[in-house]
């Protein structure tokens, strides 16, 4: 069953994975693939810096060890951001570290319930932390 299509204002999610590995690529790809959720990939940091300045990405699937740089040097440029993406960090070696420095770890391989659960829990969060128009706000109240 493909993962329904959640819709806010912007649009659909925008899921980015960051990762020197094509098969991680790949794999997120099949995961998601059947989805209209929008799937971008980079190899390196400095193309999916890139991406952030063109789309308005809400989830992003980093690799920890990016070469140069890991996911820590993403987590760094995304602080500077008004309402940075939810981030993900995958690992093969998801260690006691890994889990205790990063709010969010999946491990790897992917196991596709995990991915999605994982992805629409990210979602939520960016989501729940978007500037809420002042008026709609005291109409909830």
């Amino acid at each position: 069953m493909a993962p329904e299509m959640i819709v806010n204002g912007t649009g659909v999610i925008t899921v980015l994975s960051i990762s020197p590995l094509e098969e991680d690529h790949l794999s997120l790809q099949a995961i998601v693939g059947h989805s209209r959720w929008i799937f971008l990939k980079a190899e390196r940091l400095l193309p999916a810096l890139a991406l952030l300045r063109q789309h308005e990405i809400s989830v992003i699937l980093c690799e920890r060890d990016l070469m140069p740089g890991s996911w820590i040097d993403l987590l760094e440029k995304l602080n500077d951001a008004s309402h940075p993406p939810s981030l993900i960090v995958t690992s093969r070696l998801a260690d006691d570290r890994l889990w205790a420095e990063a709010r969010n770890v999946l491990a790897k391989p992917f196991d596709r319930s995990e991915v999605l659960r994982s992805v629409k829990a990210a979602w939520q969060h960016w989501f729940d932390q978007v500037p809420k128009p002042v008026a709609a706000m005291r109409a909830a109240s």
